[in-house]
């Protein structure tokens, strides 16, 4: 498996928590949602990676030009401005989601609860295993046992015994369950553990916890699947031209991504049956990217594997010791052309495209709309 997620790993770096709220559209007096949690790893987190655990050798997150684009300052996110979690935001009218690990921001609309190289696996499986590459201590159990703090500070500890307090909360939040598990199969690198033995227990951890939301009380929840991971720079730098699929990218990683994106699919429809009352929602991250590589230019991309923000010039301008944000970095003047921000994250107009397809396109299923009317009906 290609170590196309290595600079996660890092990239982790301990900075100041900073966020941004979004007004709401002028003219609005109701939004479908009052309140967003969201999980995941660094495509969806926006400041969680303040903990204070992991390198500190390698991550300039909190330099200039990360937040360039939007925010004009770094901002916590992975990226040169806005995620898919931010324009969902927008979508609904609601600010900006914080940081779980900000104790200072406002909670009143929702939390982020995602961090920048978390797995779907606990981390000591990866620490007995020795799986170096796995310095983030934080796995999707740690963002479940966070959630379940919050809940019970709101009364809500199950819906057997709680059930209208557990009510109150689920009935107007949105859960979003962004991208995990691509750190999973990178962080096995040099070790013993196989891709399928990766697959199997990272499902397993992943579907456990949509299940654990879900029997929380859990009525609208959208899980993205794993991204075609094969097409981040970092996994053409290190993978042999032999190993390339119909769209230019890695064909082993990419095979991987849709073999686990498969089996979730499979678990999501069983959800749907034991689950009648709630409204799943499976974002395909991996068509959406695929259908965008196929035609670039339609989406207005120039540049498909090339960073903007990175070093060394050449194909793919990266430079895995002169990472994005480090001295020897520069940024590429129209972001906006380029898929890849810095060898491992994208671009927020790449960000922007996808969520655009998630939220008003084909690439939900049900469509994210169906989301909404179900919503608006319920009242």
């Amino acid at each position: 498996m290609p170590s196309f997620a290595v600079f996660l790993s890092f990239t982790i770096l301990v900075f100041a928590a900073s966020t941004h709220a979004f007004a709401a559209k002028p003219g609005t007096n109701t939004r479908p949602f009052k309140k967003i949690f969201a999980f995941g790893d660094s495509f969806t987190d926006t400041g969680n990676t303040v903990s204070g655990e992991g390198p500190s050798g390698f991550g300039y997150v909190s330099h200039p030009p990360y937040g360039n684009t939007f925010f004009h300052h770094p901002t916590n996110r992975y990226s040169d401005g806005r995620l898919v979690i931010d324009f969902v935001a927008e979508k609904l009218s609601m600010p900006y989601l914080p940081p779980y690990l900000n104790n200072n921001a406002d909670r009143s609309n929702g939390v982020n609860f995602a961090v920048a190289g978390s797995t779907a696996i606990e981390h000591k499986f990866f620490v007995r295993n020795n799986c170096t590459l796995n310095v983030t201590p934080q796995s999707l159990q740690t963002q479940l046992y966070w959630f379940k703090k919050l809940l019970a500070s709101q009364g809500c500890v199950n819906m057997t015994t709680t059930p209208n307090q557990c009510k109150a909360v689920f009935d107007e939040a949105l859960i979003w369950v962004g991208e995990i598990g691509a750190n999973d199969y990178a962080y096995i690198i040099g070790s013993a553990v196989t891709g399928n033995t990766i697959q199997q227990l990272a499902l397993k951890r992943t579907t456990n916890f949509v299940q654990a939301l879900l029997n929380k009380g859990a009525k609208y929840v959208v899980v993205q699947g794993l991204p075609t991971t094969g097409c981040l720079t970092l996994s053409m730098y290190l993978t042999g031209e032999d190993d390339r699929d119909d769209i230019g990218c890695v064909r082993s990683a990419n095979r991987q991504s849709y073999s686990h994106n498969t089996i979730y699919q499979a678990k999501l429809e069983d959800f749907r049956k034991q689950f009648p009352e709630a409204v799943i929602v499976y974002a395909d991250y991996w068509n959406a990217y695929h259908t965008i590589m196929k035609n670039p230019a339609k989406y207005g991309f120039k540049e498909l594997f090339k960073v903007c923000c990175g070093s060394s010039g050449g194909d793919l301008n990266y430079d895995l010791f002169g990472p994005c944000g480090s001295p020897v970095s520069s940024m590429c003047t129209v972001p906006s052309q380029y898929i890849n921000w810095d060898g491992v994250h994208l671009t927020e107009g790449m960000y922007k495209v996808v969520s655009d397809m998630f939220l008003n396109e084909t690439f939900t299923h049900p469509p994210f709309d169906y989301l909404l009317k179900k919503k608006m009906q319920a009242g």
